[in-house]
């Protein structure tokens, strides 16, 4: 256990997950050490904010009491609100994007059920948008959402995420302005991209050039393609697929109804899927229809990020 002022950085199986020594060798990198001890070491401020996301239900000042509830009468420094957001600001982003850097993955281990299907990691790349704080700062780089009335909202950001669909996990994540489309964000993904994947893709990311993209990283992909795509017939096979180009990339293009069931009715309609897995018999287009379906696992992580992680209260 870490003592002095250093104490209020144990947090059980959070510190066995993410070692004291990983956590000083980042900072370190990253010049954040501090160069006095102060009451909230750079240290332990790093895992208050990893504490914050298992707590997320409050705010950082209780955060901050659960992690010296074990610590009473040790001598542990009473700080404020102010305090801790000095010392949020004072830390900066880059440590904790370089522990992201160094534990990001994909959390599926060979026999966790839905991670993989026929030997490939199933993931899907999607964007969503986030709201940030409305300050002068982001509203200046960010702006604001305008209608025929007015400019209303918070300022947000797109987040573009490639995500285990099997355990919800973030493998990389981008993000910046809404004023790029998501298909600008995806090149940045790429380094996260290896062969023994699956890409799953809406339509909205399944032009000919992001296509091609990412067949370069070897890594396979099965994408939705816009009604108005007419990829050209090069073979038909026998499991009612057909073998095509995409910008210059050989694929599989695999028709389909698809009946969506809710509490306001069922809705049946066309998808048009394309896949760089050629091999009909080694995977089969009814399987890979049923594939598809897991691109929504992204949707849920999202829900997990945007609804418990960022609706904290300010207690």
């Amino acid at each position: 256990m870490a003592g002095g002022a250093f104490a209020p950085g144990h947090l059980g199986e959070l510190t066995r997950i993410v070692p004291f020594e990983m956590v000083d060798a980042v900072l370190a990198d990253c010049g954040a050490l501090q160069r006095r001890v102060r009451k909230l070491p750079a240290r332990v401020v790093v895992y208050l904010l990893l504490a914050a996301a298992l707590f997320e239900p409050v705010g950082y000042l209780a955060v901050w009491r659960k992690l010296i509830r074990s610590l009473q009468g040790a001598g542990v420094a009473k700080v404020t609100g102010a305090a801790l957001w000095q010392a949020r600001t004072r830390l900066g982003p880059a440590p904790l994007q370089a522990l992201f850097d160094l534990l990001r993955g994909s959390a599926a281990a060979p026999r966790t059920s839905g991670a993989w299907w026929r030997g490939l990691l199933v993931c899907a790349i999607d964007g969503t948008t986030l709201d940030v704080p409305d300050t002068p700062g982001h509203r200046a780089r960010l702006g604001k959402q305008d209608n025929q009335y007015a400019t209303a909202g918070y300022p947000q950001i797109r987040l573009v995420a490639l995500v285990a669909c099997g355990t919800r996990a973030i493998i990389d994540a981008v993000f910046g302005p809404t004023a790029d489309g998501e298909p600008a964000y995806v090149p940045r993904l790429l380094r996260s991209l290896h062969s023994g994947m699956i890409v799953l893709l809406d339509r909205g990311l399944s032009g000919n050039a992001l296509l091609a993209a990412l067949a370069g990283t070897r890594a396979d992909f099965l994408a939705r393609l816009t009604a108005s795509r007419k990829p050209p017939v090069r073979r038909r096979l026998p499991d009612g697929s057909f073998l095509s180009v995409l910008g210059g990339v050989k694929v599989r293009i695999i028709d389909c109804q698809i009946t969506i069931a809710t509490t306001a009715g069922t809705q049946t309609g066309t998808y048009r899927l394309a896949t760089t897995l050629l091999d009909h018999h080694q995977h089969p287009a009814s399987e890979l229809v049923t594939l598809y379906h897991q691109r929504w696992e992204i949707e849920s992580a999202y829900f997990e990020i945007k609804k418990t992680m960022l609706t904290r209260l300010n207690s």
